[in-house]
């Protein structure tokens, strides 16, 4: 990996996904942004089991040209938990059974050997000052990566993260969004351990929708386009019944990587956070009274976002990765 991180001009970039359909979303942002060069994934669970999600993401990269690109497994199960992690009902009825609307994808690439934890631990060692790591989904495999590596807060430059909620509900209870509530203990020792982070949570990922006007322009744009296409029709299709005022669907997890590729699409709160580990807001992102006072803030919370300019980079570098122009 450190030939790959160390011989190309672009920004190294490492994808964490629950591969549904707005990690889908997400990668084909990412691949089709010509200033970062994605280097690898890692596949965790919540949308669908980490190992649908490592499945889902191989099948993905091999549509999209690039079978080449590694995908390691991350854990299958929270922190607190005794056995994996298995999606509940509400959320296959969102991403459908296979965590994809149900749309059939070519057989992808083998995912390698190498632990993801591991990966993750070994990329923070390269002291790369540009790189970047995006997880959508729950944050798992970095609490893992810092307790086994506790010096990589400190290595790591910058995370960028999908989940949390401060200024709004969440979307799993009234407190919690869900990434975070799928493991409360990661994410609260990720906020806790001095990283620097930029949470994109709800507070900013309902506010850029995705609507059947851009998914039908991509039906022209081939195989690949079509079943993207499907995809995202699905999806929204499941916010049209249960969101009908939004027109469409939230385009979450591409957000998070818009905003890790240019911070300056948000507009970001600085603040030390913690979550709520226990009672009824068990999952809840706050600010931590015992750090309120400090000047040093690790967390960069997205409440702003310019949302034009960020569909219009949606559109330009999806429509790209997807085969066109």
């Amino acid at each position: 990996m450190s030939d790959d991180i160390r011989g190309t001009s672009r920004i190294p970039l490492v994808l964490d996904l629950d591969t549904g359909i707005d990690d889908a979303l997400a990668l084909a942002y990412a691949l089709g942004s010509p200033e970062v060069e994605l280097v690898g994934v890692v596949s965790s669970y919540g949308n669908v089991t980490m190992e649908t999600a490592a499945r889902n993401t191989c099948a993905l990269l091999e549509l999209l040209g690039r079978p080449d690109i590694p995908v390691y497994l991350g854990l299958d199960r929270p922190t607190a938990s005794a056995g994996p992690f298995s999606p509940p009902p509400g959320v296959v009825r969102i991403h459908g059974e296979n965590g994809l609307g149900g749309a059939v994808l070519p057989c992808g690439c083998r995912t390698t050997r190498q632990n993801g934890v591991d990966f993750i631990a070994n990329a923070g060692v390269m002291r790369h000052r540009e790189l970047c790591y995006v997880p959508t989904g729950p944050l798992t495999n970095l609490a893992a990566a810092l307790r086994r590596s506790p010096g990589l807060a400190s290595r790591l430059p910058r995370v960028t993260f999908m989940g949390g909620a401060l200024t709004v509900p969440g979307n799993v209870t009234p407190c919690a969004e869900a990434n975070v509530r799928n493991d409360p203990e990661a994410a609260d020792a990720v906020l806790r351990s001095g990283l620097r982070t930029c949470m994109v949570g709800l507070d900013v990922t309902h506010q850029a929708i995705l609507t059947r006007e851009e998914t039908a322009a991509w039906r022209e744009l081939g195989a690949a386009g079509r079943l993207f296409a499907q995809m995202a029709d699905y999806y929204i299709g499941i916010y049209e019944k249960n969101n009908p005022c939004l027109g469409g669907c939230a385009l979450h997890d591409p957000l998070a990587v818009a905003a890790a590729i240019d911070p300056t699409l948000v507009r970001c709160l600085p603040a030390n956070l913690c979550v709520d580990l226990a009672g009824p807001t068990r999952g809840r992102t706050v600010c931590d009274p015992a750090r309120l006072r400090d000047a040093e803030k690790c967390c960069d919370v997205a409440l702003g976002v310019d949302v034009p300019r960020f569909l219009g980079e949606f559109r330009t570098r999806v429509r790209r990765a997807l085969g066109g122009r």
